[in-house]
């Protein structure tokens, strides 16, 4: 069996005498423990009452957080003509058709999200078994498969996070870095929170949020109060 590090026992230690409480107590708790060298990544995880098995309790959609992920994402946009030149204009890291199919093909995947026009959408379809699994595909209900390339890459740009229910009913997004002012993880936390209960299915019954966990890159779980969130 490993051994525990002094500074994972004290924690370990200190967290089963804590009470889950609001989200400002999380976060605030959150900060305590992320003590890297670096500036640590905050994710929260929310555990919902839904069975992904079944097509009308899937959750899958975006949300633009109020003060943005601290994370330079790159943007690979399929598009030609004029629309590849409105998507460079736009900020678009990567702006290609079949050559960038090409290369993701061979193994290149240095980018963050994927935008596309409908009209190329026959090179990126065969793109699916690799960009698929990584949930990197475009998708019209994501807003992904667009003709409006500024709007969709200023919005990416901007702090728009995408989450995809898993199998387990568990949605996971980065919301944060562990610099940000306690208010603004609270106000970006809140936000996902918020459209989540928008998309709450007819079909799901029963509780809908189960369980709230907020956790930085090095640190632990702090689990949230879910029925005050």
């Amino acid at each position: 069996m490993a051994k525990r590090s002094r500074r994972l026992v004290a924690i370990r230690e200190q967290l089963g005498r804590r009470v889950p409480g609001s989200l400002v107590d999380g976060v605030h708790d959150l900060k305590l423990y992320a003590n890297a060298k670096f500036d640590e990544t905050v994710d929260i995880a929310v555990n919902l009452g839904v069975d992904p098995r079944h097509a009308d309790q899937m959750i899958r959609g975006t949300v633009g957080l109020p003060h943005g992920t601290g994370k330079v994402v790159r943007v690979l946009a399929f598009a030609k003509g004029e629309k590849a030149q409105e998507a460079e204009a736009a900020g678009a890291d990567f702006v290609g058709a079949e050559d960038l199919a090409e290369k993701i093909l061979g193994g290149w995947l240095d980018f963050d999200r994927v935008v596309a026009c409908p009209d190329v959408m026959g090179v990126v379809g065969r793109l699916g078994r690799v960009l698929g699994p990584r949930g990197l595909m475009p998708n019209p209900k994501l807003g992904t498969v667009t003709f409006d390339m500024t709007r969709i890459i200023q919005e990416i740009k901007a702090g728009q996070v995408a989450f995809r229910v898993e199998k387990t009913g568990i949605i996971h997004a980065g919301i944060g870095k562990a610099s940000f002012a306690d208010e603004k993880l609270v106000e970006n936390a809140q936000a996902l929170i918020e459209q989540l209960k928008k998309m709450r299915p007819a079909a799901a019954k029963g509780t809908y949020i189960k369980k709230v966990t907020l956790s930085s890159t090095m640190g632990p779980g702090i689990q949230v109060d879910a029925r005050n969130v």
